[in-house]
């Protein structure tokens, strides 16, 4: 629970009465919830959550369905699924609507499975969005990721990799570069010693790419309007240097480039939904076939959830920080 607003530290766990599933919706027992930066946004006060959400963060979870409400046919008790959440992941249970629920393979470790939903629906919702791509489309596309050792970055590597494309990310040293080689991205950039807009021009022969998913901001944004090719798309999906706030060449971004910027917690219900629809149907597939996989820092019990959030918000993370109850 959120005592107040600030940084981790004001966390406290507390005793709530069990959720009872409402029509449309299930209980999960949670096995593990993922933590995200919005976590830490809405620790602060700066990140509400939706209207009937839990107070509490939490964007993902994973667990075991205990109960299903009135209406639900296609979920059954006993079933191994993950979610993504409005809100409330930091719990031992949780309520979630239909909409939300991925059904976890035998062959994906229930725990780790929370590390799926909210990247996967991130990126595949960007990718085909505002970033205008099928998943024909990216065969043998360039396309670049930032932060490719975080949560969202470490699967936006897998997943465009998975549809064929060429990935160029961005990491910091060369252990965090080699990594995401290792996750399938064909030109890995070591921002503490290499300049990414000087990298993309030589691989591209000057042309730039079709798609640029950052996570980065104000910081990257003249760059990546540079490196952009004629009629590519920039997305931008996080903000984790330089604040909200930049300068722009309007002329550059003239020559038919197109700038985005998203957010997925504050889409409406029935959006939200048909993310998780889309990437059961695409993307889905490659998690059955062992091609994506979660990629997991740290677990932690989720009475350290303070410590948990601590060490997100210090940086140096590869994939997501899970909590286990």
């Amino acid at each position: 629970m959120i005592t107040e607003r600030g940084g981790p530290e004001v966390l406290r766990v507390q005793e709530v009465a069990d959720p009872q599933p409402d029509p449309g919706t299930v209980v999960i027992d949670i096995a593990a919830a993922a933590l995200n930066r919005a976590d830490l946004l809405q620790t602060r006060g700066m990140h509400p959550p939706p209207s009937g959400a839990p107070p509490w963060p939490g964007l993902e979870a994973a667990g075991i369905i205990t109960a299903v409400g009135e209406g639900v046919s296609d979920w059954h008790v006993g079933q191994r699924v993950c979610a993504l959440l409005d809100g409330g992941g930091y719990a031992e249970q949780v309520v979630v609507p239909v909409r939300g629920l991925l059904p976890v393979p035998d062959e994906v470790d229930l725990v780790q499975a929370a590390a799926l939903p909210e990247g996967l629906c991130t990126v595949w919702s960007n990718v085909t969005g505002p970033g205008g791509m099928s998943a024909a489309d990216l065969q043998g596309q360039w396309a670049l990721v930032h932060g490719g050792s975080g949560g969202i970055g470490s699967l936006a590597i897998q997943i465009l990799a998975g549809f064929g494309a060429r990935v160029i990310t961005t990491a910091g040293g060369p252990q965090r570069a080699a990594r995401c080689g290792e996750l399938g991205a064909e030109v890995v950039v070591d921002h503490h010693a290499q300049d990414f807009a000087d990298v993309v021009r030589e691989h591209t022969d000057g042309r730039g790419v079709p798609l640029i998913l950052d996570v980065v901001g104000a910081e990257y944004l003249e760059r990546n309007v540079q490196v952009l090719a004629r009629h590519g798309q920039l997305v931008i999906i996080g903000l984790m240097a330089g604040g909200g706030t930049a300068q722009i060449d309007l002329a550059a971004l003239m020559r038919w480039k197109g700038l985005h910027g998203t957010l997925l917690r504050a889409r409406p219900p029935q959006e939200k939904g048909a993310i998780v629809t889309q990437v059961r149907r695409e993307v889905w597939p490659l998690v059955e076939q062992g091609r994506i996989r979660p990629v997991v820092h740290a677990e932690y019990p989720l009475d350290e959830a303070v410590r948990a959030q601590e060490a997100l918000a210090a940086g140096g993370v590869f994939g997501k920080i899970l909590l286990v109850p």
